[in-house]
């Protein structure tokens, strides 16, 4: 395959390359790829040394051609899939993306971010997002033949914001209800809808029967509820009771084919269920309930749904103990003062002339008062910051018009920082008010960072797309010039020198794209060896001269004469320090130093590398190694690149049991940055 084989190179060795040169062609739609038309060769032959997930599809029927990082997002489907029809490979989806396809086929690229697909890759119909341009690809006559792709997918990423809008949903939802009917139906209703179920269920367990009963139960669209409300616990799998007694989260992907459930497929085939994912709740080591997801079909759980749905049951459980108890408390108040102490958020009573009567532990921790400051004195004497507050007012429309309400109210803390309560307030029969508080300044302050992170999100993505986007100029220039035909020698020369150094530059950028993706998913694995510090300055040195010369800034390298030795990954630790160096230099004006440093404090390699830059704000110094933050340090962006480098360095520090941090004065005062490692006994590898 002489057109899409570069020898010598390390991709050259992909897994589809060699299955691409091992095949019998013959009588393959497509023919030998020594024979493929040169607009189908060029195509396969960029996609396979792409390290981004590429395919194309060429032909009539779309014959499928992709890389190695295709093949993973594939599954199981490969290598099976290679070279045959895409509406064979996708069948399942084939129906979703044919406008797409029909759109590129008609000469216009298509691009679509997280699109939803269902997709059955691992044997199970799964629910998955991906991002990608679909773009057509012309035969040497001018018409479409066929179509490339470039894909990437963003489950992890959509199921996670999903997930965590919903928990602030179900939050929100179960908060101000106060009847147990209510909470269950909610809490069903909610996680039923996100996890696309059959059926949603709460169910109460006799554990010396072995029986259980569903109070509440929420079935989709189509779906009957149980045969029955009550049934044995052994009717579904005599070994069952036992993994849930243990408290273990009960996770079947195919009822009819494990071994714990496939002797018993008359009650699954009755009740319609193939998949089930059960959470128990054991108390005083007996289960006394349980929340049973429902599929009709085989699904594989993954540990996102099994995380998900146990937060979610803790939820609904500590919110039906919370309805309970406003329950007990509104129908008998003479035997709440136990229950309402072992409450894990605040519980006060107020008497109709603002006395307050009670006040639990939890919400004299809360309050960081004693029961002698609290007791018997006048709610405003002992709280008179609250009055002017919407909590303040809250309280007052309650006690007067005899309605709930809820707020969220700022207070200060013990330091003098803002914190965040929750207050719930309900009407009681002699007039006054019971009132329900705790603490949320953990929840705000998710709530606030996870805004941030969007915020910041969203800025990096826009400059992702201005960076990538610029390339494309040039690209486009030098193409059109050599398309022209007739072009002089040195003319080639500098429109394919030109092209060149576009695609190495946009492939830099998707290169660190791929290298934060895999860090901060724990992909990486580090090669560790004794290394002396040395070695590393001088290798990450060496591959930032050539910026330094262009720049005339002057280095300076303080290193002790005895040796300092680290357990690390060499090629990692040159990256980190490389990395921070380039960084000095970007950010440096000309003629200005730079010094690196390290020393030993106690048992620890301290590193530091320091410029005269530009610094940066306190603000920014303590968000620097976030993902995303760095885009601001340079307002021009005229040093380009996507201000990566800072996070892979924290989290490569941390992988080798380090920690980085920077410092400036302010802007114009240059930075400072450390990076601590710890120091190794062995001597080092040469």
């Amino acid at each position: 395959m002489p057109r899409i084989h570069h020898s010598g190179s390390p991709k050259a060795q992909s897994a589809v390359r060699s299955l691409i040169a091992a095949r019998d062609w013959s009588g393959h739609p497509l023919g030998h790829p020594d024979r493929w038309p040169a607009e189908l060769a060029t195509a396969v032959g960029m996609t396979l040394n792409s390290s981004f997930p590429m395919f194309v599809a060429w032909g009539a029927e779309l014959h499928l051609l992709y890389n190695d990082a295709y093949a993973q997002i594939m599954g199981t489907k490969h290598p099976a899939a290679l070279a045959q029809p895409f509406k064979q490979v996708w069948a399942e989806i084939w129906d979703d993306l044919v406008p797409i396809i029909d759109r590129a086929l008609s000469n216009k690229p298509a691009f679509f971010q997280d699109l939803p697909l269902t997709i059955v890759r691992q044997g199970y119909p799964e629910q998955a997002w991906f991002t990608f341009s679909y773009a057509p690809l012309e035969d040497a006559a001018g018409n479409v033949a066929g179509m490339y792709c470039t894909v990437i997918e963003t489950t992890d990423r959509v199921q996670a914001e999903r997930r965590a809008a919903l928990e602030l949903k179900l939050s929100d939802a179960l908060r101000p209800l106060s009847a147990p009917s209510e909470v269950l139906a909610t809490a069903s209703a909610l996680l039923g809808q996100e996890l696309r179920l059959t059926r949603a269920l709460y169910a109460e367990v006799d554990d010396e029967a072995g029986t259980f009963h569903t109070p509440r139960e929420w079935s989709g669209p189509g779906m009957e509820h149980l045969s029955r409300e009550s049934f044995p616990i052994a009717e579904f799998g005599t070994e069952l009771i036992k993994v849930l007694r243990a408290g273990e989260t009960l996770i079947i992907d195919d009822a009819f084919l494990d071994p714990r459930t496939a002797g018993f497929p008359q009650r699954y085939i009755e009740e319609n269920i193939r998949a089930v994912l059960t959470v128990p709740l054991v108390r005083g080591g007996r289960l006394v309930a349980f929340l049973s997801l429902n599929r009709a079909e085989p699904y594989r759980w993954s540990a996102n749904d099994v995380r998900f749905t146990r937060d979610t049951a803790e939820r609904t459980w500590a919110a039906l103990d919370t309805a309970r108890a406003q329950a007990e408390l509104r129908a008998e108040r003479d035997r709440s003062r136990y229950i309402f102490d072992t409450m894990l958020e605040g519980f006060s009573r107020v008497a109709p002339d603002w006395t307050l009567v009670e006040m639990n532990a939890e919400g004299l921790r809360i309050c960081r008062k004693t029961a002698a400051e609290v007791v018997g004195r006048n709610h405003w004497d002992v709280f008179p910051e609250v009055a002017a507050t919407n909590a303040g007012a809250m309280l007052m429309r309650t006690m007067r018009e005899r309605v709930p309400g809820a707020v969220e109210h700022r207070v200060p803390d013990a330091e003098g920082r803002l914190g965040w309560h929750e207050l719930r307030a309900f009407p009681t029969q002699d007039g006054g008010m019971a009132i329900f508080f705790r603490d949320i300044t953990d929840r705000k302050l998710a709530e606030s960072k996870l805004k941030a992170a969007d915020q910041r999100k969203d800025e990096f993505l826009a400059m992702l797309a201005h960076e990538l986007r610029n390339p494309l100029a040039p690209i486009s220039a030098a193409a059109q010039l050599l398309d022209m035909g007739a072009l002089n020698e040195t003319r080639v020369r500098q429109s394919s020198a030109i092209i060149g150094r576009q695609v190495r530059h946009m492939t830099r950028l998707v290169d660190d794209l791929l290298d934060v993706s895999r860090v901060t998913r724990g992909l990486i694995e580090l090669d560790k060896v004794p290394l002396d510090v040395r070695n590393i300055v001088d290798e990450a040195i060496e591959q930032v001269r050539p910026q330094l010369a262009a720049r005339r800034q002057r280095l300076g390298v303080h290193l002790p004469s005895t040796p300092l030795v680290v357990e690390g990954d060499r090629a990692r630790l040159v990256q980190v320090l490389s990395n921070l160096l380039g960084n000095a230099v970007k950010y440096s004006p000309d003629e200005r130093a730079i010094e690196v440093s390290a020393r030993p404090e106690g048992e620890r390699l301290v590193l530091t590398v320091a410029d005269e830059g530009i610094g940066m704000e306190r603000e920014l110094t303590e968000r620097a190694f976030d993902l995303f933050a760095q885009a601001k340090r340079s307002s021009d962006r005229s040093q380009g690149g996507l201000g990566l480098g800072l996070a892979l360095v924290r989290n490569l520090v941390e992988l080798h049991g380090g920690e980085v941090a920077c410092a400036s004065s302010g802007p114009g005062r240059g930075s400072t940055f450390t990076v601590t490692l710890p120091l190794a006994g062995r001597s080092p590898r040469l």
